[in-house]
């Protein structure tokens, strides 16, 4: 089983850098992101090893490649029985089993309800602790074929990664009430990731493409903050991100959930150039309205939902919502073909198929 592709006449790497200038194209830029069930079975597929994901990117099309730089200090946090734990966040997992399968799901929150002494001393990681030489070969190895990007839907996410940490109910507290010690340890973490991502460009200059960042903002019916207290404690963080990779002449795009449209202007103000996920059920985010609002102003990437026709309809259901997604995003360009999140697990594999293919044969210019 194959995905047959469109006709390609620029490599990965111009068609993303042209597309981030709202240049036309040989094809819209694809990317993937899935759940670890439904991508072994499409592996399976496709006759792919679950375990080559570049044989995966390959088979779809995939554009973009992740450079990070690997950790190498010590560990920071002990691992209770039953748990995992991200070290470099420190927030605690427990495995939750569905009918699709499992996930790790965050749970225990070490520090909800936490006094100050607790924030003050909670670990951060060094900016030192990282393999940046790491990263520089890992960009070179792939020859300047594919568009390449630093940082991820987690940096900074302020409010989802520190909820992973405290709750969200404690985060959004902390934000509105300006509670000195919790947000001292937010602007803490920002700082040490804006610090790995600076150390991460400089050595890797010259091969990065764009930066992705991430904040979610919205519910699936409205902000999840009010404009204002976004202005107020987030904002500026953003900038300094943004401003980074301005420095590097990069355009950086921002990953958010739900009703996200209601900050968009103060983005574009900042100088970001795309946002990514763009659910189509949540409000004021129909490929419609994006398209009509902030066509020609920022670079879209998603739109595909993951809770619509690719995870409960047919094949041909997905084949059409693709097909329209792709009609009203590419009349404006500047689109990147994406699932508006990870694919879950209980998705079809003929409709990811469906997808994948749809987007080679609706997405050429």
């Amino acid at each position: 089983m194959i995905i047959e592709k469109a006709k390609e006449t620029m490599t990965s790497r111009e068609r993303v850098r042209r597309t981030f200038e709202f240049e036309k194209t040989d094809r819209v830029p694809i990317g993937y992101d899935a759940n670890g069930g439904i991508h072994a079975r499409l592996c399976a597929a496709l006759g792919i090893a679950p375990t080559d994901a570049e044989g995966l990117y390959q088979a779809l099309g995939v554009d973009t490649r992740s450079i990070s730089a690997p950790y190498i200090g010590p560990q920071l946090h002990a691992v209770p029985e039953n748990r995992m734990v991200n070290q470099l966040e420190g927030c605690i997992m427990r495995w939750v089993e569905h009918a699709s399968g499992g996930y790790w799901d965050f749970c225990d929150f070490p520090l909800k309800d936490a006094e100050d002494e607790l924030f003050d001393a909670f670990p951060i990681p060094n900016p030192d602790h990282f393999d940046y030489d790491a990263a520089l070969a890992h960009a070179k190895s792939y020859g300047g074929k594919y568009a390449l990007y630093v940082g991820d839907p987690g940096t900074p996410d302020i409010i989802n990664s520190n909820g992973r940490i405290m709750g969200m109910e404690d985060v959004l507290c902390h934000l509105i009430l300006d509670d000195e010690a919790a947000m001292s340890f937010m602007r803490r973490r920002a700082a040490f990731q804006l610090a790995v991502m600076e150390r991460l460009l400089d050595k890797c200059r010259g091969y990065i493409d764009f930066v992705w960042l991430g904040e979610d903002l919205g519910t699936q019916i409205a902000p999840m903050i009010s404009l204002d207290l976004y202005r107020e404690q987030i904002k500026p963080i953003h900038k300094q991100f943004i401003d980074l990779a301005a420095s590097h002449s990069l355009p950086s795009m921002m990953h958010s959930c739900g009703s996200s449209s209601w900050v968009y202007e103060d983005l574009i103000e900042l100088g970001l150039r795309g946002v990514d996920t763009l659910q189509p059920e949540a409000v004021n985010m129909s490929p419609a309205y994006l398209a009509k609002h902030f066509g020609g102003r920022l670079n879209f990437r998603g739109c595909i939902s993951t809770a619509g026709p690719l995870a409960y309809g047919t094949a041909e259901e997905t084949e059409r919502v693709c097909r329209e997604t792709l009609e009203t995003m590419m009349a404006v360009r500047g689109y990147h073909f994406a699932p508006t999140h990870a694919i879950q697990d209980n998705s079809p594999t003929e409709n990811v198929l469906a997808m994948y293919r749809a987007a080679h044969k609706y997405g050429q210019y």
